[in-house]
């Protein structure tokens, strides 16, 4: 898909395949991440199968804005602006889940999901076209330390799992910066691309 005008077709085909019940790969701002429909329990068993993760894994929700996270999440005003000076960009934030998002992708003790504007144009077109946040992890297989940032060695190394990949050329190498505000207070849980000096 070209990084900078991704063609409308292709994005509506990719679109219609997540709409259908497919399991992606595709670049953000940060890394590569794993997605699929919101509801999909398949998606979801799937990526913790592909990625190895437990119940207590926070999944992501990836929204096209600020109007579109707000379904999903409960955040106060001094919590919404440290989070709005922040987005577009490279950071997830842990909030308390609203009754939108499905019990499965929620933690199971804190009722919290993870959330996440992107800076990138092809995941924008995405998310405009869906209409609806994609749930989403970061592309990072069990035992290894870095994320794969190049489309055709996922494909390589992912194909039987995979019903598709979106390639659009280099993406970030680094995942995100996880910011917790579950809490009240920002608690960094992870230190990624995104700058942590606002939140210290």
């Amino acid at each position: 898909m070209h990084p900078d005008n991704p063609q409308p077709r292709t994005v509506s085909q990719v679109a219609d395949s997540i709409r259908a019940g497919a399991l992606i790969a595709y670049p953000t701002d940060s890394c590569y991440a794993l997605g699929c429909k919101l509801g999909s329990r398949d998606g979801i068993e799937r990526i913790r199968t592909i990625r190895r993760l437990d119940d207590r894994h926070h999944f992501t929700l990836v929204c096209q804005d600020f109007a579109q996270l707000g379904q999903f999440v409960r955040v106060d005003n001094d919590v919404f602006r440290a989070i709005k000076a922040s987005t577009p960009g490279s950071y997830t934030f842990i909030l308390p889940a609203t009754r939108e998002v499905p019990r499965m992708l929620q933690h199971p003790k804190k009722k919290t999901v993870g959330v996440r504007i992107p800076d990138h144009v092809v995941t924008q077109a995405l998310l405009a076209e869906l209409g609806e946040p994609l749930l989403s992890s970061t592309l990072l297989l069990p035992d290894e330390d870095e994320p794969m940032t190049q489309g055709w060695e996922i494909k390589d190394r992912l194909d039987h799992v995979l019903d598709a990949v979106v390639d659009s050329g280099e993406c970030g190498t680094e995942p995100t910066t996880v910011i917790d505000f579950s809490g009240g207070e920002a608690e960094i849980v992870r230190r990624g691309a995104g700058d942590t000096s606002r939140f210290e």
